[in-house]
């Protein structure tokens, strides 16, 4: 009896948080379109209000932390189904400029930090690849409120992202390996990663066109969509499993069936599941991992890092772009949609901490900086290419 009470506490409980996540990002969505401002930040700022930091009206568990990832994953995968595949490769040597341009300076920006601030040269190199690390989720969800998911931009964007992604986490190895007591082998992850692509090339190849017509024809309700999940889900699972963000695997989902005749309908029926619900989650349990506890003397600092970890993405990657092209605006923009660190910068931090590359009294004030990169970004977007 018992049991079947503390159940039904732990059902209400999950029932009343799902029904504040939704009812608060809808509305702090509006009042943000209704100011001018894009509705994604609504979103952001309210997780960090109702979270822990302020009201707590709603705490992070692991139930929600999986439905955000769920979120997170369609949002990407969203962005692959309307990126056009020629267009992404036409923009690689662009991509390939804006993800270097905003690697260098943010690492060399939190190197000097770090050893400004005292820490050791294995340290400061660690917080140099944390400032150099890209989400770009964020990203795509301002491009898609400023109707410019299909612009070159946004191509370039997710291009340099997922280059961004791959190299940060190969020096990471290779910091780690070094003097994080890593026994992992730096050939090793770059073979993994290698072999991760191939097998998304043959899914945009042939693959995801096979497993479409297998699955799509089932007498069941909702096949396509189904399938297109399957998907999904299925190169996720194997992105992580060779050390890749699942978010990445995701977009090369999104690809893989926009090379297919079922695009329009999963990128139809796609849309209403995941921002019904978990596309909102994922916002609001950004806002989770701020805490003000005892940032107070670390203030300068904050702040300090701040300026250092959004100048550095937005003028490195900005500059990559403007060499390959681009103009003075578009490479502002193409900057800013770089300036977000999100969840990939989160886990970095993660393993830092338990690595002992990241010291513990630097970490709360890392999580508000990324918090704070990750708000920034879609005004600088709105800013920028969303003016044009």
């Amino acid at each position: 009896m018992r049991q079947s009470n503390f159940i039904s506490r732990r059902s209400s409980m999950f029932f009343f948080t799902i029904l504040i996540i939704l009812l608060a990002t809808k509305l702090a969505g509006d009042i943000c379109v209704r100011l001018g401002q894009p509705a994604v930040v609504g979103k952001l700022l309210i997780g960090v209000i109702i979270g822990p930091a302020l009201l707590g009206w709603v705490e992070n568990s692991h139930i929600i932390d999986e439905l955000s990832q769920i979120g997170v994953l369609l949002l990407m995968f969203m962005a692959g189904l309307e990126t056009d595949m020629d267009d992404l490769k036409r923009s690689f040597k662009s991509s390939l400029a804006v993800a270097t341009g905003g690697i260098i300076m943010p690492l060399i920006g939190g190197y000097l930090l770090g050893l400004a601030i005292g820490l050791d040269i294995a340290q400061s190199l660690f917080l140099g690849l944390l400032l150099s690390a890209t989400s770009v989720s964020i990203s795509v969800q301002s491009l898609k409120d400023l109707n410019l998911l299909k612009s070159k931009e946004s191509t370039t964007l997710l291009g340099a992202a997922i280059i961004d992604d791959i190299l940060v986490v190969i020096l990471l190895a290779f910091v780690m390996s070094f003097f994080g007591g890593s026994e992992v082998s730096l050939g090793l992850i770059i073979g993994k990663k290698i072999i991760f692509f191939l097998i998304v090339a043959i899914f945009i190849w042939k693959l995801g066109k096979w497993i479409m017509k297998w699955l799509a024809p089932l007498r069941v309700s909702e096949a396509v969509i189904s399938a297109g999940l399957i998907v999904c889900f299925l190169l996720a699972f194997i992105a992580e499993q060779f050390g890749v963000a699942g978010i990445i695997g995701a977009f090369a989902a999104g690809l893989a069936i926009s090379q297919t005749d079922y695009k329009k309908e999963v990128e139809h029926k796609i849309e209403p599941i995941a921002y019904a619900i978990f596309v909102p989650i994922f916002f609001v349990s950004v806002g989770f991992s701020v805490s003000f506890e005892g940032i107070g003397d670390q203030m300068g600092l904050l702040v300090i890092t701040a300026i250092i970890a959004i100048l550095t993405k937005l003028i490195g990657s900005g500059l990559g772009a403007r060499l390959t092209g681009f103009s003075g605006r578009s490479a502002l923009g193409i900057g800013s949609g770089m300036v977000s660190r999100g969840e990939v910068a989160l886990i970095i931090a993660t393993i830092g901490l338990q690595s002992g590359l990241l010291a513990q009294q630097y970490f709360t004030m890392l999580v508000i900086v990324i918090i704070l990169t990750t708000i920034v970004t879609p005004y600088l977007l709105k800013m920028t290419i969303g003016r044009k």
